[in-house]
């Protein structure tokens, strides 16, 4: 089958399409036909050798982790689902091949596309852990910093679901976006904390940070605690004594992806798609990726 994998660290041109044998599901796995795969920021970082200390990486190694797809083994064990149905989850073995085996997954909603579900394992995942951690009541007010990626977007939609007030920093284009998903968007960068006391002058109780861009000084300002604050992006957090999630002890939250579905089916959650790229072009979805300021997800199409 063809995958896509890298034999050593290095720029997007490290990735090279190549011909490797056909996975095949274990006792308590599935493997899937892959239809689209999404690319986060932690695919590059790891394929650079920016979190070697944290992900070791055996080479050759594949890439990325989530996908989507249509159930084409069931392993021994599982009784969730069957051979044809659609689902999406995880594929610790790289998500960018024809054939993925997937260790954890979720059912599709009939009406979600491939590339949306694609889109959805690692940021809803990450968004219910920072929002389980982070603990926010109905009724109170929650900063995103970084609200129009696909962590943000998840957090901000599982938020508005919880009847929360949510404030998101983006680039001014997708303003329009976050306010039709019922987010109250501001701009980052400098003059932050005037512009979030003039939005909430009731205060902020709690901050999520998605983007870094050393926002944290800021968020803290704003919520007048590091505890209230929470960033997957920002390694900083340790000398502020904010929470970089996820903590050693920190457990998962896989249950974001069922929520995530639950809500698409009642109207109440979408990620869009920034750009599909095709599978030979991998390292171009890097390279998009690594530019940032993105609407949504970066999604790698596999026929």
């Amino acid at each position: 089958m063809k995958a896509v994998q890298f034999t050593e660290y290095g720029g997007p041109d490290v990735l090279t399409l190549v011909e490797i044998d056909e996975p095949h599901a274990g006792p308590g796995e599935i493997r899937i036909a892959t239809r689209a795969a999404g690319v986060n920021p932690v695919d590059w970082k790891i394929r650079a050798g920016y979190l070697a200390a944290y992900f070791p990486t055996r080479f050759p190694s594949g890439v990325g982790t989530d996908v989507s797809g249509v159930v084409d083994e069931v392993g021994d064990g599982v009784t969730t689902v069957s051979v044809g149905d659609e689902v999406f989850g995880t594929a610790p073995g790289g998500s960018l091949a024809e054939y993925t085996v997937l260790t954890d997954w979720v059912k599709k909603p009939a009406a979600m596309s491939f590339e949306e579900a694609a889109g959805l394992p690692l940021p809803t995942e990450t968004a219910q852990r920072m929002l389980n951690y982070a603990s926010p009541k109905p009724g109170q007010t929650l900063l995103i910093n970084g609200a129009a990626g696909g962590v943000g977007l998840s957090a901000a939609q599982f938020a508005v679901s919880e009847g929360l007030s949510v404030i998101g920093t983006a680039s001014e284009a997708n303003h329009e976006y976050l306010s039709s998903i019922g987010v109250i968007p501001t701009t980052y960068g400098e003059g932050l904390v005037e512009r979030v006391t003039a939005l909430a002058p009731g205060g902020v109780d709690v901050a999520l940070d998605a983007a870094g861009f050393g926002a944290l000084p800021e968020l803290m300002a704003l919520t007048g605690s590091a505890d209230t604050v929470v960033t997957v992006a920002d390694m900083a957090a340790a000398e502020l004594g904010v929470h970089l999630s996820p903590g050693p002890d920190e457990p998962r939250a896989p249950e974001g992806r069922t929520r995530a579905a639950e809500l698409f089916e009642r109207g109440s959650f979408r990620m869009p798609v920034a750009h599909r790229y095709p599978l030979d072009a991998a390292s171009a979805a890097h390279e998009h990726s690594q530019s940032g300021h993105l609407r949504g997800k970066i999604i790698v199409t596999i026929p």
